[in-house]
């Protein structure tokens, strides 16, 4: 029965991010609960499929976004390939019209290039409004 207790906690602090003493629900950008992004490649930092962050997530990925092949080559040319599959992080390769929880720096980055792919804003953390405005979110 203990391991089923921790089995729970477990799965409810990543659906549910601790702040302070109580547990909240994540939000979006647009206020509202934090939608899923997607299961089909499991996005995420803790890969179940909303775009939830936390003090390991250095990155801050909470953008959820379409990724496009500009986007990708983009990424790559920074020294993150996300089309490569890496089977020791369970990671198969996105391709132009995946949705995957960009890690918000990078995304602002592609932004400056005009390369950054549309946002799911219903799907993007409320993080995401400290490094830039919802009307540059929505553009």
């Amino acid at each position: 029965m203990q391991t089923l207790w921790m089995f729970v906690f477990v799965h409810l602090s990543v659906l549910l991010p601790v702040r302070g003493n109580s547990m909240t629900i994540s939000k979006n950008v647009l206020g509202t609960p934090l939608g899923k992004c997607c299961d089909s490649p499991k996005t995420g930092f803790y890969r179940n499929g909303f775009c939830h962050t936390g003090p390991q997530d250095v990155g801050t990925h909470v953008a959820c976004a379409t990724v496009t092949k500009e986007f990708l080559e983009f990424t790559r040319s920074k020294g993150n390939d996300l089309m490569t599959p890496r089977s020791e992080w369970n990671f198969p390769g996105l391709k132009p019209g995946d949705k995957w929880c960009l890690c918000a720096l990078r995304w602002l980055e592609a932004k400056k290039f005009g390369v950054a792919p549309k946002l799911d804003l219903e799907s993007t953390h409320e993080k995401m409004l400290e490094f830039a405005t919802l009307e540059q979110l929505k553009e």
